[in-house]
């Protein structure tokens, strides 16, 4: 009878140990929450930060009028490139650590902490007293990047085309986690404009984080899977066993060797 509750108990904790362990592989739970907030939405924009690096292109309907307000690097003419109608190619700008671009024929612009739609019309203000007709000014990052690394399947750097990407969309371009990672510890590590870091921990099991401030990634951001305990434990056992194969080959070569003088 003992034996009988003995087996009982151990298919019980067997049965609890599986329902914890599934509670914390799901995304998004208790999603009904989310639905049911009232929420205030913001189409999200990512704002200049000091090191991005931007392309700015001023169009008008008199293209040379344009010419001096757009930055080109000049076409190294070589006996291959001679014959053909090679086009300068537009020179980028990096945002200095002070938050300036220097921006032909108007100098330095302060850019940091404005939105793509709010450089342009900045430039486009500039521009009054130089032409006529209001010109189009076109803003793009070139170097919209985020890092994901930790437990999943493609740890990289990516680069983020459309200048917008969630923390869903970042973890899907590395593979989504490994089956080691805490869904419940997700490290966002972020630097602002003025070089204050932080790290944010985003738990991917509660739906709320939808709603978070840190839902979307800015450039540069890092998240970082954090391993469970299985996986450190797979480690320590992964790295001992190395040691031990090492040291076991090391102490039969020098056995081998010792018989052989001694023969």
């Amino acid at each position: 009878m003992k034996k009988l509750c003995y087996l009982w108990l151990l298919l019980l904790s067997l049965a609890f140990t599986a329902c914890t362990s599934y509670k914390s592989v799901p995304y998004l739970q208790n999603d009904s929450i989310v639905n049911q907030v009232s929420q205030n939405p913001q189409l999200y924009d990512a704002r200049i930060q000091p090191k991005d690096l931007l392309t700015i292109v001023v169009s008008t309907t008199q293209a040379e009028l344009a010419v001096p307000f757009n930055l080109t690097v000049p076409t190294i003419v070589t006996t291959e490139n001679r014959n053909l109608n090679s086009q300068p190619s537009l020179q980028s700008y990096l945002v200095d650590n002070q938050g300036y671009i220097d921006f032909p024929v108007l100098g330095k612009l302060r850019v940091v902490g404005l939105t793509k739609s709010e450089t342009e019309t900045l430039i486009k203000n500039k521009l009054k007293d130089y032409l006529k007709e209001e010109p189009v000014v076109n803003v793009r990052f070139i170097n919209y990047k985020i890092s994901v690394i930790g437990e999943v399947n493609r740890p990289s750097t990516f680069t983020i085309a459309n200048e917008k990407v969630n923390v869903f969309e970042a973890l899907a371009m590395a593979g989504d986690l490994t089956i080691y990672g805490l869904r419940n510890n997700v490290k966002l590590i972020r630097e602002d404009q003025s070089g204050v870091k932080q790290i944010i921990t985003l738990n991917l099991n509660d739906a709320n984080v939808v709603l978070s401030p840190y839902y979307y990634l800015q450039q540069n951001d890092i998240l970082y899977v954090t391993p469970n305990k299985a996986k450190a434990k797979t480690s320590d056992i992964t790295a001992s066993t190395s040691l031990w194969v090492s040291a076991t080959s090391i102490l039969v070569s020098v056995a081998s060797l010792l018989v052989t003088i001694f023969k």
